[in-house]
């Protein structure tokens, strides 16, 4: 058998014991849902094993393989790095090498759950709901319904086998950081399938349930160093090992028509109503990330815990998590000043190397809901605004700081957005805070029209940026924090 029948022959991988299948298997599945479903298992069994799907990657997929798709996990605490091995996942699949096992596993009734972590731009699905048709996967999709590459056309062609063949569908989870992510990818699901089939549209609307969740666990990339902790506690060489921090939260929509693992025994809080914790996760954990990102790469700082370390940097940190809980109305048995202390402490780890360019990476999707949407609800508080004016000015900063001196390819590339080009075609060659403000403010279609019209928003960004770009992030960070 060759390497590559090896690592794709579905018909050669019992389905036995399978119950998931779980699209996008990068470091962050293996360290989250991949442990909750192991743990889950060890407290009640069931068929729940994963199937794990690759959209892109084949490394990923052969080094699973050729392990079984045991692989560790390295637990990064203060007093030292802890290994657990993870046996959840029992074959993995590369979409990329060849698409139909995929579906074909879709397919099989024994699938009665499809999990995903793909980064919020492999979705191509707009704020509205709608396919975005130019989003590369998407309009390939489109055109070639029956062999998809792209993740909404694959979860597509899955649920039109389920449906021609009879059997029940499977419910479908995003475990990605986009708002209201269960309701968003529903929409987008139904869009696409009524553009080719109005009939499994409409089934997928009647049928397919779509559970919004919220997931936390700050996982780096592995590094040498990962690998190199991995062998020496556990005695074996693993390339699918990763690293993570010792908190993990999952919070999930409890609507699983077809059952599910049972995660709660494995931590996980099974709610109602997802989005509160959502939006607690996204503007105090995350947006906080997007602000050590920007403002820390401008300060020199490559990981989180280095620009921790500074103190006024961290009471920068907690002085914007202050602010996003002001953004939200108060939820039920959360404290958002522990909360927000809880975080700190984890940004603090000296066992995390998270680096700040890692976290920075596609700004133009992550920050409508990160600092937009607060910042808009923020507008009569200008004080607390403050933050959320001077993150939105760090990643300006950065734009611009990645731009000069490039041509327009190598500056895209430097950019890592999924809209790189029009921010270099926007940005052109302006110096001045104002000037680039005002081109990348009105990208279409990414910061609320609320935002966009305001002076006290445009004023306070451009009076950051000038500071970043005149002083540097130090001197910008001590003015924000200034009585």
């Amino acid at each position: 058998m060759t390497h590559s029948d090896a690592s794709d022959s579905a018909t050669d991988q019992p389905m036995a014991g399978a119950g998931i299948v779980h699209i996008g298997i990068g470091a962050f599945h293996r360290a989250h849902q991949a442990v909750y479903t192991h743990d889950a298992m060890a407290a009640e069994a069931g068929d729940w094993h994963i199937i794990g799907v690759s959209l892109r990657s084949t490394e990923i997929v052969d080094a699973l393989n050729a392990q079984g798709c045991a692989f560790s996990v390295i637990e990064r605490h203060p007093d030292g790095p802890k290994a657990r091995k993870i046996t959840s996942m029992t074959h993995a699949l590369a979409a990329a090498r060849d698409v139909a096992p995929v579906i074909a596993t879709l397919a099989n009734p024994a699938i009665r759950i499809v999990t995903i972590t793909v980064t919020e731009k492999a979705y191509g699905i707009d704020r509205s709901g709608k396919v975005q048709r130019n989003h590369p996967a998407i309009k390939h999709d489109l055109e070639n319904p029956a062999a998809p590459s792209g993740l909404v056309g694959i979860l597509v062609a899955g649920l039109k086998r389920r449906k021609d063949a009879g059997p029940r569908p499977f419910t479908i989870v995003s475990c990605d950081n986009l708002p209201a992510n269960g309701h968003l990818l529903r929409a987008g699901v139904i869009d696409f399938a009524q553009q080719i089939d109005p009939d499994l549209g409409q089934w997928i609307a009647e049928h397919v349930s779509f559970p919004s969740t919220m997931v936390d666990r700050i996982t780096p990339a592995a590094t040498a160093q990962t690998f190199a902790d991995a062998k020496r506690l556990t005695g074996h060489d693993d390339p699918a090992a990763i690293e993570t921090e010792p908190f993990s939260q999952w919070v999930i929509e409890d609507d699983f028509p077809d059952g599910r693992p049972a995660w709660e025994k494995a931590g996980a809080i099974l709610v109602r109503d997802v989005e509160p914790y959502e939006l607690m996760k996204l503007r105090m954990l995350n947006g906080s990330h997007s602000l050590i990102a920007y403002v820390g790469q401008l300060g020199g700082y490559r990981y989180v815990r280095d620009a921790m370390a500074n103190d006024m940097f961290a009471k920068l940190v907690a002085r914007h998590m202050e602010n996003a809980a002001a953004s939200m109305t108060p939820l039920p048995g959360i404290d958002f000043a522990d909360y927000g202390a809880e975080l700190v402490d984890r940004f603090r780890n000296p066992e995390i190397a998270h680096e700040t360019r890692q976290i920075a990476m596609d700004g133009t999707e992550k920050l409508p809901q990160r600092i937009f949407a607060p910042a808009l609800q923020m507008m009569n508080a200008p004080k607390q605004l403050g933050t959320f004016a001077l993150c939105f000015a760090a990643w300006l900063a950065v734009m611009r700081t990645r731009i000069n001196g490039a041509d327009a390819s190598e500056a895209a590339q430097t950019l890592n957005d999924p809209r790189a080009d029009d921010i270099v075609a926007a940005l052109g060659d302006d110096q001045e805070a104002a000037a680039i403000y005002d081109r990348l403010a009105h990208l279409q279609g990414w910061m609320p029209e609320g935002l966009q019209e305001s002076a006290v928003w445009r004023e306070a960004v451009i009076a950051r940026l000038s500071l970043l770009l005149s002083e540097g992030a130090d001197h910008a960070i001590a003015q924000e924090l200034a009585p």
